[in-house]
């Protein structure tokens, strides 16, 4: 079983550059990190807190 997982960046994000994140989903949870350090530091949310956040931060 592979541990690796698979990142991708925001839809919100752009090309140029700038300020992005990138999240990959694991059951049960789900990590974020900053595009531009990609061997930073990671953050990770229980699933269930992560979509919380994403409805609270999409303003619904």
């Amino acid at each position: 079983m592979s541990t690796e997982l698979a990142w991708f960046k925001s839809s919100y994000s752009g090309g140029a550059g700038g300020d992005c994140i990138e999240i990959a989903t694991g059951c049960p949870t789900v990590h974020v990190r900053d595009s531009k350090r990609v061997d930073g530091p990671q953050l990770t949310f229980p699933a269930a807190s992560w979509a919380a956040f994403v409805v609270y931060a999409s303003g619904h």
